[in-house]
């Protein structure tokens, strides 16, 4: 049982660092222009940061939350 708890905390971690990646990747392509006054402050780098962490986990979050709902489904029937 504590080797589940184990392989679920790997997939978990690797979810989300994976979720992390695509999402800081998908934001290099978003102008910030529009918000941020300075681009090449550090002050916008940190926002950068925090947007890809937000949209990252919560994008993780959305997709483990589904994969648990799916494995569940065997015990309806």
């Amino acid at each position: 049982m504590e080797e589940l708890f184990g392989q679920q905390a790997i997939m978990h971690i690797m979810i989300q660092l994976v979720f992390l990646f695509v999402t800081w990747w998908a934001l290099q392509i978003v102008k910030l222009d529009f918000f941020v006054k300075n681009i090449n402050s550090p002050q916008a780098k940190v926002l950068q940061i925090l947007l890809t962490i937000a949209i990252g986990s919560t994008a993780a979050n959305f997709f483990l939350s589904y994969y648990q709902w799916a494995t569940r489904l065997q015990y309806l029937f």
